[in-house]
């Protein structure tokens, strides 16, 4: 077995953190998040398969935005907790961009604070079919290419609560957890194949699906950050490129903190 590297350039033709040659993957990339993560990894270079399941109107006016800013990509519905769904979508992506080597697991459903009395164990399952299930699925899926061509990225959407113990949010916390312990376990496993599998654990950062939320928890959880800003999901841009990139080629395994140094504290 061979791992080393077989996509770079030789000396002379390198830039850093270009992605050009590759195929990424950011499920729920429609909005929020998962757009911004899309469009940098498009603006380095890598064709994108922007994946939704929902809304089919949110998503072409995110890849028209895509498209207009001149990057390569396409739209890829799938339900990414769905093994059917999911090999559909990767025959359809290899089709017109070719095979995923780089795999943003981002994809999430809603995610209400309750005490543990008024959760049940469907809406459990609910949290570990998006946060277990779905990264299983899509990894298995793109792994046989990554370990073949001895280069691949996988790179989960994690997060702070996990660290921090957030109460009234026990189901979401515990699926975050068990995909932290995927993510460290498969990165060991692949590893010799030049695969790495790392974690981006964004703090809070409001997009869409927070408009409604209390001002007064806004306010709270504003006042904890030691940078004294806001997150944006432009700030996880850079992170994303970075991983994704061969500059991060002996880095796996590891969790990295995108909220402004709260977990720090």
């Amino acid at each position: 077995m061979n791992a080393q590297n077989t996509r770079t350039p030789q000396p002379g033709t390198y830039a850093p953190f270009s992605l050009s040659g590759h195929v990424a993957l950011v499920t729920g990339s429609s909005r929020g998040l998962g757009r911004a993560m899309a469009i940098a990894l498009g603006r380095a270079g890598a064709k994108v398969a922007l994946n939704y399941c929902n809304d089919a109107a949110k998503a072409e006016a995110t890849f028209a935005d895509f498209e207009a800013q001149g990057l390569q990509g396409m739209l890829a519905r799938a339900d990414v907790t769905d093994p059917d769904s999911i090999s559909k979508m990767m025959v359809e992506i290899k089709s017109s961009l070719g095979p995923v080597d780089i795999l943003v697991v981002n994809a999430t459903c809603d995610q209400p604070h309750k005490p543990i009395e008024e959760y049940d164990w469907a809406f459990f399952q609910s949290m570990v079919d998006f946060f277990i299930k779905s990264p299983f699925l899509l990894s298995r899926a793109c792994l046989p290419h990554m370990k073949q061509q001895c280069w691949g990225r996988i790179i989960n959407i994690g997060s702070e609560v996990v660290s921090r113990g957030v109460p009234n949010f026990t189901a979401y916390v515990a699926a975050k957890g068990g995909q932290n312990g995927f993510h460290r376990s498969l990165a060991t496993e692949v590893a010799p194949f030049g695969v790495t599998v790392n974690m981006i654990c964004p703090g809070w950062i409001p997009v869409e699906r927070h408009a409604n939320d209390p001002q007064s928890e806004k306010d709270g959880y504003r006042a904890l950050i030691p940078a004294n800003r806001w997150g944006v999901p432009d700030d996880l841009s850079g992170a994303v490129v970075f991983l994704a990139s061969n500059e991060s080629s002996f880095i796996t395994g590891q969790s990295l903190y995108v909220n402004g140094g709260l977990t720090v504290t």
